[in-house]
Formats: C-alpha cells, structure tokens, sequence
C-alpha cells in the first residue's frame, strides 16, 4: 500500500515506515501529525485517485528531527568584468516517519 501525499507546495510518494524529509515547518520532535492532503492511494493493485484530494484517507507521521539539507551552491560570474560571487545555502528540513496510511470505508 502506497499514497502520494502533498505537504507545502510537494508531493511525496509514501509508505508504511518510510522516512521523508519535508520542508521546515513549526514542528515538535516526538509529535505525531496527521496529514489529510492525499491524492492518490494504492492498495492490492486498486488505486482511487482524489479530485484533487481525497476525503476517506488520512496518512499519520511522527517527527523525528529537524536536519539541514546538502550544502547548494550559487556562483555568479561576469566575464571580462573581474566580478564573480559565490553562495552557500543549506535548507532546513523536518524529518518524517509515515506511522501508517489509513482509509475509511
């Protein structure tokens, strides 16, 4: 069993006992969340698809930490100018453990 979940402005294609890594939101470690934005679920080759979401399926996560993401970085360069600039940027991230995909009915 699978969904495609949508957190922010991602979606996410989850499972039982996966780990994903969301964008920073105002999150305690140790808090279970409920996530009721599902767009699609899979269960035993039956998939029902929402428009947009769907209302009977809900995905339960628990927080496990607040990471930063892989160093990216911006380098600017102006030919013939002597001018160039570079920057580093890691993102926050939250850290999420899919508990369980629950569909009612």
């Amino acid at each position: 069993m699978y969904a495609i979940i949508e957190v922010g402005a991602k979606q996410y294609n989850v499972a039982k006992d996966d780990i994903i890594l969301i964008d920073n939101q105002p999150l305690k470690e140790g808090k279970e969340i409920t996530l009721d934005k599902v767009l699609l679920v899979s269960k035993d080759k039956k998939v029902e698809v929402g428009q947009p979401y769907l209302k009977n399926v809900k995905v339960t996560a628990e927080v496990l930490s607040s990471v930063k993401g892989e160093k990216t970085i911006a380098f600017k360069y102006r030919r013939r100018k002597s001018s160039h600039w570079t920057k580093g940027h890691r993102a926050k991230l939250i850290e999420l453990k899919i508990k369980s995909i629950e569909v009612a009915g």
